[in-house]
C-alpha cells in the first residue's frame, strides 16, 4: 500500500509541476479563487461557522458598505437574464447566453459569500488577519502593531492599493475604517500574486470600534 501511496503521491507532484509550468501565476490565482468562492457559497447556504475563526478570537465583518450594491448587480444579471431570453430569437445563442449569465450571477453571489465567510480576525495571541474573500490574506503579527485607530476615510483606487509611501488601502465599498501603523515593513501577496512591502494598512471593518479595542488588548499569557 505505501509503495502506491507514493506512486500516486509522485504522479500529483508531476500534475502540480506541469501545472506551474504551463499556467501563469495570476490564472491560477484567480482560479484558486474561484474555487475557494464557490466553496464559500456552500458554507454560507448551510450556515456554516466563519472560515478560519477559531475558540474566543474576534470575527470583523467588513461587508456593510457592498451588500447592497452586490445584490444590486445580481438583480440586473438576472433582469437581463429574462431580457435577453425574449429578444434573442435563436436558441442556440440563447442557451449559450443563459449558462454564461447563470454562471455570472453565481460566480456574484459566491465573491460576496467569501467575503462573509472570510472575515478579519483578531486572535487569541494578539494578531490580525486582514482579509478580502479569497483574493487577499495578510497576518499582522502583534509585534509589528506600532498603533491602530478608527479613522475613516474614502480613498481612491481599486482594492488593493499601495502609494509610494508604503501605505497599502485595503478598500471595500470606497472607504476604510481602520488605520494599522507597523513598527517595520511587512510584506504582501497582491490579488494576482505579486509581492509588496506596507509600512501603514488602511481597511475597512463594519465594527471599527470593537476590532480596535480587541487589538489593543494585551495577549494572554
Amino acid at each position: 500500500m505505501s509503495g502506491k501511496r507514493a506512486a500516486r503521491e509522485a504522479v500529483r507532484e508531476v500534475v502540480r509541476e506541469t501545472v506551474r509550468a504551463l499556467v501563469p501565476v495570476p490564472v491560477r490565482r484567480l482560479l484558486r479563487h474561484e474555487l475557494r468562492a464557490c466553496a464559500s457559497l456552500g458554507r454560507w447556504a448551510l450556515r456554516r461557522p466563519p472560515h478560519g475563526v477559531g475558540a474566543g478570537e474576534l470575527a470583523a465583518g467588513y461587508t456593510g458598505p457592498q451588500t447592497a450594491m452586490m445584490y444590486g448587480l445580481v438583480f440586473v444579471a438576472l433582469v437581463e437574464t429574462v431580457a435577453l431570453s425574449v429578444l434573442i430569437p435563436w436558441p442556440a445563442v440563447h442557451r449559450v447566453l443563459l449558462v454564461l449569465d447563470v454562471y455570472g450571477v453565481l460566480l456574484m453571489l459566491a465573491m460576496h459569500a467569501a467575503c462573509v465567510n472570510r472575515p478579519h480576525v483578531v486572535r487569541r495571541d494578539g494578531s490580525l488577519r486582514i482579509r478580502y474573500g479569497a483574493l487577499f490574506d495578510l497576518v499582522v503579527p502583534p509585534e509589528a502593531v506600532a498603533s491602530v485607530r478608527v479613522d475613516r476615510r474614502y480613498p481612491q483606487g481599486r482594492l488593493v492599493t499601495l502609494s509610494g509611501d508604503g501605505v497599502l488601502d485595503l478598500i471595500v465599498g470606497s472607504q476604510t475604517t481602520v488605520t494599522l501603523e507597523l513598527t517595520r515593513p511587512l510584506p504582501f501577496t497582491r490579488p494576482l500574486g505579486s509581492r509588496a512591502e506596507a509600512r501603514t494598512i488602511r481597511f475597512h471593518a463594519d465594527d471599527p470600534r470593537t476590532l480596535v479595542a480587541a487589538l489593543r488588548q494585551p495577549a494572554p499569557p
